[in-house]
């Protein structure tokens, strides 16, 4: 009983496997005419000038962190926060973790060619120096940290 079970399944498997068979060949001789088509290439998409996001590089972040290092040292900042945008680059100096930035460095390469890629920005929203130079820029904060010793 088992067996009689068993013998129609393989013949119709069997059949499956032809038809299959058939198809696979009629793909295969579909496929070498297509390829023997000449078809123009497909261009690859143009790299954008404009890259997709806005960060600081190694050497920028050296002098950001360092610069943030003296300052923790000094009691001044507790916490930073780094943000990439589209168009800026943006690193936060926090006094306390839960409250509004107490300076913002930026990076604005649009503004490269007119006042300055770089700038820091206060609480207020002020700007408190902009330039072409992180070194320079920074220095506006490095002025906080000096203080007359009584």
């Amino acid at each position: 009983m088992n067996r009689a079970a068993t013998g129609p399944v393989k013949v119709i498997s069997w059949a499956i496997l032809g038809q299959f068979w058939d198809r696979l060949a009629f793909t295969a001789n579909a496929a070498q005419h297509l390829s023997m088509r000449s078809q123009q290439p497909t261009p690859l998409p143009r790299q954008s000038a404009i890259p997709r996001q806005v960060v600081f590089d190694r050497h920028e972040l050296s002098v950001i962190l360092s610069l943030y290092g003296q300052m923790v040292a000094a009691g001044e900042w507790r916490d930073y926060g780094i943000s990439f945008l589209r168009d800026l680059a943006v690193f936060a100096v926090f006094r306390r973790t839960a409250e509004h930035p107490l300076y913002r460095i930026e990076k604005r390469p649009k503004l490269r060619q007119r006042q300055g890629q770089y700038s820091v920005v206060a609480m207020d929203g002020q700007i408190l120096k902009r330039g072409h130079d992180l070194k320079t820029v920074l220095r506006v904060l490095e002025r906080k940290l000096i203080r007359p010793v009584s």
